[in-house]
């Protein structure tokens, strides 16, 4: 899982397992080391009425409704986006890079939707 914070807006992106995974076991996660400390982000399905985001200790966590997270996982559909006060929350699909990066590792993608019409990342 792959997590961007820009601004107000914090975007986790998963691959075709870890999708796989929210829809099985509903919970997700990863973390990044610093030093002595560790930073862990979590995405959770539950029985909730809305999408929703908290950060607590060293732990960033993103709970969507079940079912809106099992619809998301069982289609096409490649994103869900909603807003939590000004935080904006976007959950995608990750998808394969067009143009091969270094270190880049993307074998359990999503196939691109524009890997035919020569487009690049």
């Amino acid at each position: 899982m792959k997590l961007r914070i820009r601004g107000d807006s914090l975007r986790l992106r998963l691959t075709r397992g870890e999708v796989q995974q929210l829809r099985t076991t509903g919970r997700v996660s990863a973390s990044t080391q610093f030093g002595a400390r560790t930073l862990e982000y979590v995405l959770c399905s539950a029985d909730v009425d809305a999408a929703q985001a908290r950060f607590e200790g060293d732990c960033i966590e993103v709970t969507l409704p079940r079912s809106l997270a099992n619809t998301w996982a069982d289609t096409e559909q490649v994103g869900i986006e909603a807003e939590q006060g000004v935080l904006r929350l976007l959950i995608e699909k990750d998808f394969q890079c067009l143009a091969p990066r270094a270190g880049e590792e993307d074998s359990d993608t999503f196939p691109h939707p524009d890997a035919d019409s020569g487009a690049s990342c």
